[in-house]
C-alpha cells in the first residue's frame, strides 16, 4: 500500500510503498478515508517528541471504513463507517480500569509508537473505534479524534462551568474546537487570542471576542474587557513560554489554566500572585475513550459545526504534506488540514 513516512528525524517525509497492515483477532482493518495533520506530527518529525521507530507513518487523526474484521470482533461489520481513537490500550491495567487509559502501562499511540494514518490502511483494536453517525463526514470525524477530543478533555480537566469566561490562547484547530465546545457548555464570554488576523476574523464571525496579540498586550486587554477581574479558565494551545505566562496572568481569582500546547521550554510563574489568587495550573494530556461518544453526539446534534475547522484537503503525497508541516512549524497553517488518500 502507499504511505508517507518519516525516514529521518528533522527531515521531510517521503512517499513509500509498504506492506498492507495485517489485523489480529481482536482488530479490524480500516480503509482510511481521512487523516488529519496535527501540530504534534511536526513535533515528531523534528524530534521534539520521540517516535517508536523509523521509518514510521505519522498521523493519529483517522476515520474510514472497515474492510476486514478479526475473528474475535463482534460489534462491527464490514462497511461500517468508523473513527479511530489514537491510543491503543490494554483495558486491564490500573489506569485503564480507573478510566485514565491515556496513561495505560502498555499504551501506544498510532502515528507515534506504531504506524498511523498517513497511509491507505490501518489495523486497530476494535475497543478503540466508534461508529460514525451518517451526518458526520470522514474529514470532520478524523480531526474530532484529536483537536476536538483534546479540547473537550482540557475543558473537563479545568472544570469549566456554564456561565464562566474563557480565554483561548491560539485560535487554530484546537482553538476552534475549544470555542465550539465552550459555547455548547454555555460559556459567558470567550476571548480568542492570536496574532493571525485571518484567524481572528474567523473567531469574530463565530462569536468570540478577538484579541490581536501583535497589537495589544493580551493580558492587559483581557483585564480591560473583564473590568480587571480576568477569566475563569484559560487554555494555552500554542506551547510557548510567552503564551503560558500570558495565560497564567490572565486568570481571575480561583482561575484555572489548562496546559495543552507542547513545549520543552520552562516558563516562570509569579508564585505570590498564584497563591494570593489561588490560581491553578493544570496539565491536560490527550483525552479519554469515554469522552468520544459524547463528542459524536454533539456532532450529530449540530452542537459542533466542524465546517469551520477543516479548511484544507491534500492528497496522500509527501510534497503536499511536507508543505503543511512547514506551515504548522511557522504557525502559518490553516485551521486544520486533512489528507484524503
Amino acid at each position: 500500500m502507499k504511505a508517507v513516512q518519516l525516514i529521518e528525524i528533522d527531515k521531510d517525509l517521503e512517499n513509500r510503498k509498504v506492506p498492507k497492515s495485517e489485523h489480529q483477532a481482536d482488530e479490524v482493518l480500516v480503509k482510511i478515508k481521512a487523516a488529519g495533520i496535527c501540530h504534534s506530527d511536526v513535533h515528531y518529525r523534528d524530534g521534539v517528541s520521540s517516535v517508536g521507530y523509523l521509518p514510521i507513518s505519522l498521523g493519529h487523526e483517522v476515520a474510514g471504513v472497515i474492510e476486514e474484521i478479526g475473528a474475535n470482533v463482534s460489534r462491527f461489520q464490514i462497511g461500517d463507517r468508523v473513527c479511530v481513537n489514537y491510543m491503543i490500550t490494554c483495558g486491564k491495567c490500573h489506569f485503564c480500569v480507573k478510566g485514565s487509559e491515556q496513561f495505560c502501562e502498555k499504551g501506544k499511540m498510532i502515528g507515534k509508537d506504531v504506524n498511523g494514518g498517513y497511509a491507505e490502511y490501518i489495523s486497530v483494536p476494535s475497543r478503540g473505534i466508534y461508529k460514525l453517525p451518517d451526518s458526520v463526514s470522514f474529514e470532520h470525524a478524523a480531526v474530532m479524534m484529536c483537536s476536538t477530543a483534546t479540547s473537550f478533555h482540557a475543558l473537563k480537566k479545568t472544570r469549566f462551568q456554564p456561565g464562566e469566561t474563557l480565554a483561548i490562547f491560539g485560535f487554530g484547530g484546537l482553538g476552534v474546537s475549544a470555542f465550539q465546545l465552550a459555547k455548547a457548555f454555555a460559556a459567558r464570554d470567550i476571548y480568542a487570542v492570536d496574532i493571525d488576523p485571518v484567524k481572528l476574523q474567523s473567531a469574530k464571525k463565530m462569536g468570540a471576542i478577538p484579541i490581536n496579540a501583535k497589537e495589544n498586550d493580551p493580558v492587559e486587554k483581557i483585564m480591560e474587557l473583564t473590568n480587571g477581574v480576568g477569566v475563569d479558565v484559560a487554555l494555552e494551545l500554542v506551547g510557548l513560554p510567552l503564551t503560558l505566562d500570558q495565560g497564567t496572568r490572565s486568570l481571575s481569582r480561583f482561575g484555572r489554566l489548562g496546559l495543552v500546547g507542547i513545549t520543552r521550554e520552562p516558563f516562570k510563574v509569579d508564585s505570590y500572585e498564584a497563591i494570593c489568587k489561588e490560581k491553578e495550573i493544570i496539565g491536560c494530556s490527550d483525552h479519554l475513550l469515554s469522552e468520544l461518544p459524547m463528542l459524536l453526539d454533539f456532532a450529530e446534534q449540530g452542537k459542533l459545526d466542524l465546517s469551520h475547522l477543516v479548511t484544507k484537503v491534500v492528497p496522500l503525497e509527501a510534497n503536499a504534506i511536507n508543505e503543511v508541516h512547514h506551515q504548522l512549524k511557522d504557525f502559518k497553517a490553516d485551521f486544520r488540514t486533512v489528507i484524503k488518500p
